[in-house]
């Protein structure tokens, strides 16, 4: 059975998307699944970082999509999380850049070589958006819970219409319930406003930042917080029925 590539995308930046990729990648990992992190953020890719994975790359996805070397050689497997791979973005933009026709091409290897490849697009609607999407099989789209992100995420998802019912899902991410008193909202206002069928709440961790500046995947360390979010979520993707995180 063909692997999943799953577009992660924000409307704008700074509301998780790299966390949640590497999150969610590494509790697929951990439950025995082979799973590819591809970061198609050009010149900002920051997935290393959040994986552990700083400077072990040397080739890149434009090597690949453009056959300068195969997939297999240019994705680094994790030392300490068996199964879980990253396959980066180049430091810089050089030479002609990766077409929509070659990415897809990489998805269909990707999809034979893995069960799970997630996308970690750039922030925002433009060519790395259309780059990370024009292939997926899915979509998660992560906002949190201002109305400034849930608007973005209402414009990124009319920029999705022609995915299938079913293939696009909501994430809030950086939940704090006092927040969420202050604003009167709630997470069906989420819903509602994005449009989307939810597929995880996660809550602000501070663990996430210390474990990121030390180069260790969150989840060998945590079982709380947004690790068990990530974990919930990662068992959703497998088609089982997990009730939300209920955030304190």
């Amino acid at each position: 059975m063909p692997g999943q590539c799953i577009a992660v995308v924000s409307g704008k930046g700074g509301t998780g998307k790299t966390s949640f990729t590497a999150g969610v990648g590494s509790a697929l990992a951990l439950a025995g699944k082979r799973v590819l992190c591809l970061d198609c953020d050009v010149a900002l890719r920051n997935l290393d970082l959040a994986l552990g994975l700083t400077d072990r790359a040397l080739m890149d996805f434009t090597d690949v999509a453009q056959e300068r070397c195969s997939l297999d050689i240019a994705a680094v497997e994790h030392p300490d999380i068996p199964e879980l791979y990253l396959l980066t973005a180049p430091a810089r933009s050089r030479g002609r850049p990766v077409t929509d026709e070659q990415m897809i091409n990489l998805l269909k290897k990707a999809r034979e070589d893995y069960d799970y490849c997630f996308l970690d697009a750039p922030a925002g609607l433009g060519g790395g958006f259309q780059l990370a999407t024009c292939g997926a099989d899915r979509v998660v789209v992560v906002a949190t819970a201002d109305a400034s992100s849930l608007r973005d995420a209402q414009h990124t998802v009319m920029e999705l219409n022609h995915f299938p019912p079913g293939h696009l899902h909501l994430t809030v991410n950086r939940i704090r319930t006092k927040m969420l008193r202050n604003m009167h909202a709630t997470i069906d206002d989420a819903i509602d406003r994005a449009g989307l069928p939810l597929i995880g709440v996660i809550p602000e961790d501070d663990a996430l930042p210390l474990y990121l500046n030390k180069g260790v995947p969150l989840l060998l360390n945590s079982h709380r917080g947004a690790a068990a979010a990530y974990r919930n979520i990662a068992k959703r993707l497998e088609g089982q029925r997990v009730p939300l995180l209920r955030i304190r």
